[in-house]
């Protein structure tokens, strides 16, 4: 796990993923894990995750893994998603979960993630996403 002082400094939330309550467990290997409770605003059915809360935690985790990267070679990019999709494996229980995104390629205007969403068990994930992500020069 890096330090305070190994992270960069970006912005990684955003309002919906604040709606959720995800928010930022730690780093490790200069990527954020992040985080959700178990509230009320990811509730599905009775004592389970909503697969949209848990579809949120996964895009945010992507994003926040890339923005990291980017910060990290110095690199502005205006991110906007290609597409999304999410392979649901179990049910989300009421309890704490956590996510992780890996770049998987990283190219001159787009880039490619993995994500894998868990609970209690990392080596059994409830959820994993294949992100692909367009990278958009900012206007001058």
């Amino acid at each position: 796990m890096a330090d305070a002082s190994d992270t960069p400094d970006i912005e990684i939330l955003t309002p919906y993923s604040r709606s959720l309550g995800i928010e930022l467990s730690e780093w490790e290997d200069g990527a954020p894990i992040m985080r959700v409770d178990f509230v009320e605003a990811v509730e599905g059915r009775p004592e389970h995750f909503h697969g949209g809360a848990t579809g949120g935690l996964l895009e945010t985790a992507g994003y926040a893994a890339l923005r990291a990267e980017l910060a990290r070679i110095e690199r502005v990019a205006i991110l906007k998603p290609i597409n999304i999709t999410v392979q649901y494996l179990a049910a989300g229980k009421s309890q704490t979960s956590f996510a992780k995104g890996r770049i998987t390629k990283l190219g001159r205007r787009s880039a490619n993630l993995t994500v894998e969403a868990w609970q209690d068990d990392r080596s059994r994930p409830i959820a994993t996403a294949v992100m692909n992500v367009l990278m958009a020069a900012p206007e001058s």
